[in-house]
């Protein structure tokens, strides 16, 4: 939807409201007239309840006003003395237009001093539990939200089994666009396994200021911008068009920002012509061929261990005196170089086209590509059949514009043109393990408004392939900073020792109080 239409559903919800409760708020004291008042009709209406003025704000937030919206209807209810089972049901299936019912049908009395406290355990119950929910749902969208690494793609610097913690604020929380779904869950409800959101109405892309930029090397998380698939890790061959902040969550590195020029040598990325230096804790990670003497034992398990090879291994040919590691560090190669009936160690170069790659030039693959510019917002490009293959799903898709060609000539809106300006920021996101990540040489830019935060913090990580409980939770990542000079430090002894002081305290405090009294 267009702010226009957004505009003009948001008057005719507030003449909705009007219409069904004019009476109520005379009732109540007040002028009737100030149920159809944007903005103020809800202050006013907050009063009559008796609730907060603040619970206003929480009406227009996305999402968490599905949650406030029953709310209201119930109080307002109750405030006029109806109060039963039955009216809460009558309001809540309504929508609540069992409140007309009630304005023009029902003669009630406003209570004014009613009592806000539960008169029941399960009333006391659901009350508690929607405004767990509601804060909740507050700091999901725009604090912090949990997040699972999925697949070894940034391996090393993130692990299978990683439970972080993204901050929203970082790069600036995104408003939801979606604005009918379930809260706390992404694309999928749990356990039913269905659809968790409507796709329609869809608010404009919003984002309040963070306090950072996305710099290159900076680990993102962002929404994945080829997104079709029914849900993530699904094999049906089922897709679907989600909205933006419905697509699967994807984290990588980002390689280029704005403005940038990007080229992939030999597997090496270089911006602006320059090599891009990786942080010390990123470990870039390549195939490798190993050819050994056959002659000599070799135990190819413990030695994966050894080099630090995650990604599993195999043999070239029937010969078998060629083993292939699918992900290995320069490190970890250099270290097998040593080991003893060790000939060879060799870092796998593609040279041959890839025919899924971005833009799909013959001639690029993923460890050679480019150079290609990284659009940035206002700037403005030639468009031509050359350059139109990198800039096309920029202009139809992520800036929704209507794209064709005839002949030579290119048309956007309708009008032909030969240059384009860019609406938006793009990045480029790749992953550290670089034979075995779906990144941007496969799909390309990443929208800035796909982007959805920062991982910050690892606060559990878990090894599915160890044996025992002790052996798959990884102690040294438990707590561990994801960004930050030098390697990770595990500071889960602090807390554990804050907890202990905590609980100490609390022990005490409470003695404390006991004696006294």
């Amino acid at each position: 939807m267009t702010l226009i239409q957004w505009f003009i559903f948001f008057l005719a919800v507030q003449i909705i409201h009007g219409l069904g409760t004019w009476k109520l708020y005379e009732k109540a004291g007040r002028h009737r007239w100030a149920a159809f008042i944007p903005v103020y009709n809800s202050i006013v209406l907050m009063k009559i309840i008796n609730r907060p003025t603040w619970w206003t704000v929480l009406l227009f937030i996305p999402i968490i006003n599905l949650i406030m919206f029953p709310v209201v209807w119930i109080e307002t209810l109750r405030s006029f003395g109806r109060k039963s089972t039955a009216d809460t049901w009558l309001g809540i299936f309504t929508f609540g237009l069992y409140l007309y019912y009630i304005n023009y049908t029902q003669e009630v009395t406003y209570i004014a001093d009613r009592s806000l406290v539960a008169t029941t355990k399960t009333g006391d119950t659901i009350s508690s539990l929607l405004f767990a929910v509601v804060v909740a749902t507050l700091v999901h969208t725009y604090v912090m939200q949990p997040y699972t690494i999925p697949t070894s793609s940034l391996e090393k610097s993130l692990l299978i089994g990683d439970f972080l913690f993204v901050s929203k604020f970082h790069y600036g929380a995104r408003t939801p666009m979606t604005t009918v779904a379930a809260p706390m869950v992404h694309d999928t409800l749990p356990v039913i396994k269905t659809k968790s959101y409507l796709s329609w109405p869809q608010l404009p892309y919003f984002r309040f200021p963070g306090f950072q930029k996305i710099e290159k090397n900076d680990i993102v998380v962002f929404n994945w911008p080829a997104d079709t698939v029914y849900k993530f890790f699904d094999t049906s061959g089922r897709s679907i068009l989600k909205p933006v902040d419905k697509k699967s969550n994807y984290v990588k590195r980002c390689q280029g920002t704005p403005g940038d020029s990007l080229q992939i040598k030999n597997g090496t990325v270089f911006i602006n012509g320059k090599e891009l230096i990786l942080p010390e804790r990123a470990k870039t990670q390549y195939s490798y061929y190993v050819t050994y003497d056959m002659n000599t034992p070799m135990d190819f398990e413990y030695l994966l261990k050894q080099v630090g090879s995650t990604d599993g291994a195999g043999f070239k040919s029937e010969t078998r005196d060629t083993l292939y590691l699918r992900a290995l560090t320069a490190e970890g190669a250099k270290t097998l170089r040593t080991v003893p009936g060790i000939k060879s160690v060799t870092q796998i170069i593609n040279k041959d086209p890839e025919s899924n790659i971005f833009t799909h030039n013959p001639k690029w693959n993923g460890d050679n590509f480019g150079p290609i510019y990284i659009p940035e917002a206002g700037k403005t490009v030639a468009l031509n059949l050359q350059t139109l293959p990198f800039y096309k799903r920029i202009i139809s898709v992520y800036e929704k514009n209507t794209l064709k060609v005839v002949g030579n000539d290119i048309y956007v809106n309708d009008k032909k043109v030969t240059s384009y300006t860019f609406k938006q920021n793009y990045y480029w996101m790749m992953g550290d393990n670089r034979h075995n990540s779906e990144d941007s040489r496969y799909w390309g830019y990443v929208p800035e408004d796909h982007i959805v935060g920062k991982p910050v913090f690892i606060w559990m990580s878990w090894d599915s392939n160890g044996e025992g409980l002790g052996n798959k939770i990884r102690w040294e990542r438990l707590f561990t900073t994801v960004s930050g000079d030098g390697q990770p430090q595990s500071y889960f002894k602090y807390f554990l020792g804050l907890l202990i002081l905590y609980f100490v305290g609390d022990y005490f405090w409470k003695k404390k109080k006991a004696n006294k009294s």
